[in-house]
């Protein structure tokens, strides 16, 4: 089959590689309708890649339909039209159990001392194949789906492996106040559809991104919207001066590592990336290498007493935080990788013919996978236009 293999830092290539077979019996094997290009996906062509191997396949946001069970997937049929999550959970362990996916004790990758194990996101999540391929296999099928009804297009449901309950879940996290403002930072997917779920909530919006185009489809759909790049050196006080002197009650942020404007880490990061993997990689994971420029503004706008949700990936364990400031302003702190499941049926209603989320016209584009390595260069490079990627397979 075809699949996105990663050869090398910015290294992205389709190859040819052997379809996947049952293994466990609890495996199941997908055909690949639509897979997605998610940001985090990014991170893996430089910040991350000490943790990737030559030929590991990509993708953790993806679709289809069964074509073959094992012998424990409960009640999985071939035919079944599902999204797969992008954690990979067994639904009865303890963590399962209250809701906490993304720690299942059944595939935590405890080697690496990490949560539940993705697909297709490298030895920290337990090195699985992803789902930028023809065919995906899915360990502990039973729980790890979520079935779809047939009839609507494929962009319907595209989003529910990740980004849009990602996006919910930040919103929830972000512990909004009746009629209180939520502060976006970053517009891209994630950040887009935590923008639209705010506003679906009744929460005044306000969203904070550098890039053009993103700020225009913000704004587009009632968003209030700050240009960073007017703003870079007096955010805080620009966005205090919107909300009464006083901030935010919530500042949910999208960005994570891949903030603008920390230029003392991006060197570090890419200074490692040319140290062998055996060095680079615990470098990585504990000389706190992170990007925080996206935590630190979240930190000086929200007002006192009020909540931040991160929903951007961070990768480092020794960054320095503002302890004395968080306790001073008395500031919530939430965070996590997205428990799919958990959100879906808040989700699923919103799902319709009325669209409310705007999902069926959420893609930026649709691509072939065997454009996959130009998807990935022009969407890390923040190409305009270039919002939302979805690859589809031969044939489908």
């Amino acid at each position: 089959m075809k699949a996105v293999t990663w050869h090398g830092k910015g290294d992205v290539r389709v190859d040819e590689v052997p379809d996947p077979v049952i293994q466990q019996p609890t495996d199941a094997i997908i055909r690949v309708t639509t897979t997605n290009i998610c940001g985090s996906d990014l991170h893996l062509v430089e910040p991350l890649a000490p943790f990737m191997s030559v030929g590991d396949i990509m993708g953790h946001e993806t679709m289809g339909e069964v074509v073959e069970v094992g012998g424990e997937t409960g009640d999985l049929r071939v035919g079944d039209r599902v999204s797969i999550p992008f954690q990979i959970s067994c639904g009865h362990c303890w963590m399962c159990d209250r809701g906490l996916y993304t720690q299942c004790e059944t595939t935590q990758v405890r080697d690496q001392g990490s949560g539940a194990a993705l697909f297709g996101y490298s030895t920290m999540y337990g090195s699985v194949p992803g789902g930028q391929a023809e065919f995906l296999r899915v360990p502990q099928a039973q729980f790890t789906h979520v079935k779809l009804p047939e009839g609507p297009a494929d962009d319907r449901f595209a989003y529910l492996s990740d980004i849009l309950p990602t996006a919910w879940q930040g919103v929830e996290y972000a512990h909004v106040p009746d009629g209180g403002t939520l502060v976006v930072l970053g517009l891209g997917p994630v950040g887009d559809f935590a923008a639209r779920i705010g506003l679906h909530k009744g929460y005044r919006v306000i969203g904070v991104d550098l890039v053009p185009d993103r700020i225009e489809r913000a704004r587009s759909r009632g968003v209030e919207v700050v240009d960073l790049r007017e703003h870079e050196d007096d955010l805080g006080d620009a966005i205090r001066d919107m909300t009464d002197g006083r901030g935010p009650d919530s500042v949910l942020d999208a960005v994570g590592l891949e903030a603008h404007g920390s230029p003392a880490t991006t060197f570090v990061q890419k200074a490692a990336g040319l140290l062998p993997d055996v060095i680079a990689a615990p470098l990585q994971k504990t000389a706190g290498v992170d990007r925080l420029a996206a935590l630190y503004s979240a930190i000086d706008i929200v007002r006192r007493g009020g909540t931040i949700s991160l929903s951007g990936v961070y990768g480092g364990a020794a960054d320095p935080i503002p302890m004395l400031t968080l306790f001073d302003k008395q500031i919530q702190l939430t965070m996590g990788q997205c428990n799919v499941k958990k959100w879906v049926p808040e989700i699923m209603p919103l799902l319709t013919d009325d669209d409310p989320l705007g999902v069926d016209t959420f893609a930026s584009h649709r691509l072939p996978i065997d454009q996959a390595p130009e998807a990935y260069t022009n969407f890390r490079a923040k190409e305009e236009g270039w919002q939302k990627v979805l690859l589809k397979p031969a044939g489908v």
